[in-house]
């Protein structure tokens, strides 16, 4: 496979890419100073084409040559720079490539400690991270930020490559590290490492204690996980091997693999690794450094990516994320479940369910038992109260007594966060959880969920998706259980005065579905449309032959069900009319993992997505991020955008999306789901918290903090 990423990425002759004649760069040799050093850096640049009569910012390359070499070497990459810029795998970057003549040649890009007389060891690591950096952002159209930093090396220059990175880590936010002369815990006898006092101190030309200290196993322990770094290793299968079978574990291709697999286990770096064929020399770094770039140019940019606001909801313990109402005075509710107390309230034991009501009238309510409750779903009603619900594993309504299994609940509290009545109902002995909710147009609750047991007629499968309507006393008026064979759960719902719409997944077909709907394998997403009263009218398959599901629906100000979720890795979303029409069918793919887990319906039938990318649609924050994915009434994508923190936004530790949204009296989309990151301006509580984001659809970007 890399001999084919290789031929790929080479297949276009000098002078051409695609067929077409290449708009080449220039290189030009400047310096800069260093007072550092107290002499001047040299090095040669590369500006993309183009470059003279733009006005554009650029992202920057910092090339570290290997010991003995000069500047000259990377020179022989601008031919690759050239197509794959062209070719867009890589934005327009500006490659800078420092001489680094110190310690003859053999500095290995540290601050050496050495003071013997032959050769006195310099600066170099300050020199090149803080002067050189300088002068680039001073001199030329750069951005002075960590996204739009790259800093790369071949052996020598490998190793200072990945010390810059892992120590600068404000500095460079990814590295390409080829062939890297890193040695761990200690270089074998025979290593240039060790003759020129790149790791010495005082009249020693080498320290283990000094060695040490500086080398990865060092760093990696320290880094902040805030500050996202990528790697990529890069090896060649044919590098040399040591004669002396006590220093086979210092091979470059075993010094490299090990790099890897430590810092793949870092919560603050993304690692690839390949090994090309080829040895220590440019048949193996020209391919590495484009499949490099290849993987890490398209993460670079001069616009910083948008955070989450602060402040966070939760505990310093486990929190989830469990909905969000809008009201129209403004305000917004956001529920969560909480594992331990908020805001004074008490802590009932293990998850307690919370709502939160912003603004200047807000209150906070928890309440539970001592076993779990999670919410999955909030919903604002007319007079100003809200709707709750989820499922619980204790007596929550106080008429459950004994139970110690999954049941299924509905909550109403008041405008003022008094809680006017619970109902909890479910199979005894089985699991009945509710997974969505929609208000009713009498102020009533539908939720949609599964059940194991039999609450309509007998269970047809492992679980059955439920669909229950509770009137506005919470009075249980009807249950609905739908399935077939497999395994089937119900993730949303919604309601107008005429349909209830339900979306989930199953994993085997559905009865009555659609003809030319059924199942084409794996995990299926579906959609059924019910009546008020309760009478499914059609049902409707959507997938492929990987695992599919839809996890939210919403009905447009035009009338259609909008249902989202993903397909295949992809975001996927689908329109059906009222008699079960498929009107269109839309998704949104990246390289990573894509899935919305909200609809939000905008004014002229359009609608905001939100779910989470593993991807890139605008610029990567880091880990899974919020994703905003905004169709038109025909189901064009109009925008798509990312935000969030340096770690998991949105998404569970079991990949599962962890999301919710409402349309605000301001037309703006009020998000909020789970989060393992730190917001923007705030602190993490720990463990997991819950976020609330303000979203202009316009840009599908926050745009204030949602308080």
């Amino acid at each position: 496979m890399v001999a084919v990423l290789s031929a790929l990425l080479l297949v276009s002759a000098p002078g051409e890419a695609g067929g077409g004649k290449v708009r080449t760069g220039t290189l030009a040799t400047a310096s800069a100073p260093s007072p550092a050093l107290g002499e001047a850096i040299a090095y040669t640049v590369y500006l993309p084409y183009g470059y003279a009569s733009g006005t554009g910012r650029h992202p920057v390359l910092y090339l570290l040559h290997g010991r003995g070499d000069t500047m000259n070497a990377w020179t022989r990459v601008k031919d690759s720079l050239d197509r794959m810029i062209q070719t867009k795998q890589i934005p327009p970057v500006i490659a800078v490539m420092p001489d680094a003549p110190w310690s003859d040649r053999g500095s290995w890009y540290t601050d050496s400690r050495y003071t013997g007389s032959d050769l006195p060891g310099r600066p170099v690591e300050t020199a090149l991270t803080r002067d050189l950096v300088r002068h680039v952002d001073a001199t030329y159209r750069t951005a002075p930020i960590r996204e739009a930093r790259l800093v790369g090396g071949y052996s020598m220059g490998g190793a200072g490559a990945l010390r810059f990175a892992l120590a600068h880590q404000d500095l460079f936010g990814a590295a390409a590290v080829l062939s890297p002369a890193v040695y761990t815990p200690l270089p074998p006898s025979d290593s240039s490492s060790r003759d020129y006092g790149a790791f010495g101190e005082g009249g020693q030309k080498f320290s283990d204690d000094v060695y040490r200290a500086l080398s990865y196993p060092a760093l990696l322990p320290a880094l902040d996980p805030d500050l996202p770094v990528r790697l990529f290793v890069a090896v060649g299968d044919d590098e040399y091997a040591n004669p002396d079978p006590a220093d086979a574990r210092h091979d470059l291709d075993f010094e490299s693999a090990a790099l890897y697999n430590a810092a793949r286990r870092s919560p603050a770096v993304t690692a690839q690794l390949r090994v090309l064929d080829g040895g220590h020399d440019w048949s193996v770094w020209t391919p590495a450094f484009e499949q490099a770039m290849a993987d890490l140019g398209p993460g670079l940019s001069v616009t910083p990516p948008a955070g989450l606001p602060a402040p966070l909801h939760g505990t310093q313990a486990a929190d989830w994320a469990g909905g969000v109402a809008a009201h129209a005075d403004g305000s917004s509710t956001v529920g969560f479940a909480a594992g331990g107390p908020v805001a004074g309230q008490p802590h009932a034991g293990r998850l307690d369910a919370v709502l939160t009501r912003t603004g200047q009238n807000g209150w906070t309510r928890q309440f539970g038992t001592a076993a779990d409750e999670r919410l999955y779903g909030v919903a604002a009603l007319p007079d100003g109260g809200v709707l709750a619900a989820g499922y619980t594993k204790g007596d929550l309504d106080g008429r459950h007594a004994g139970n110690t299994t999954d049941d299924a609940f509905v909550a109403r509290l008041d405008a003022t966060g008094t809680i006017r009545w619970i109902t909890q109902f479910g199979a005894p002995g089985t699991a009945d959880r509710v997974y969505g909710l929609a208000a009713a147009p009498d102020g009533g609750a539908y939720v949609a969920g599964y059940t194991k047991g039999s609450l309509d007629g007998r269970n047809a499968g492992d679980k059955d998706a439920l669909l229950a309507r509770l009137a506005p006393d919470g009075t249980l008026s009807w249950v609905r259980q739908y399935g077939g064979a497999g395994e089937d759960k119900a993730y949303g719902v919604a309601a107008d005065d005429t349909h209830v719409y339900l979306a989930g997944s199953a994993t085997a077909a559905l009865p009555a579905a659609l003809p030319g709907t059924d199942s084409p394998g794996g995990l299926d997403g579906w959609l059924a449309a019910y009546s008020p009263g309760g009478e499914r009218g059609w049902a409707a398959m959507t997938g492929g032959s990987g695992d599919d599901r839809l996890d939210a629906v919403a009905i447009t100000t035009s009338g259609l069900a909008v249902a989202a979720g993903a397909s295949e890795g992809d975001l996927l979303a689908v329109a059906y009319t009222g008699t079960g029409t498929r009107r269109w069918s839309s998704s949104l793919a990246t390289p990573g993992a894509d899935e919305g887990a909200a609809v939000a319906p905008l004014p002229g039938g359009e609608v905001l997505v939100a779910g989470y990318t593993r991807g890139r649609v605008g610029v990567a924050a880091g880990g899974a991020d919020v994703l905003t994915a905004r169709f038109d009434a025909r189901g064009r994508r109009l925008a798509a955008a990312q935000y969030g923190t340096a770690r998991d936004d949105a998404v569970d530790p079991f990949s599962e999306p962890n999301l919710y949204a409402a349309v605000t009296p301001s037309g703006h989309v009020a998000v909020t789901g789970v989060t393992y990151g730190t917001p923007e301006g705030g602190q993490a509580l720990g463990g997991g918290d819950v976020f609330l984001s303000t979203v202009d659809p316009a840009t599908g970007l926050p745009v204030t903090p949602a308080r």
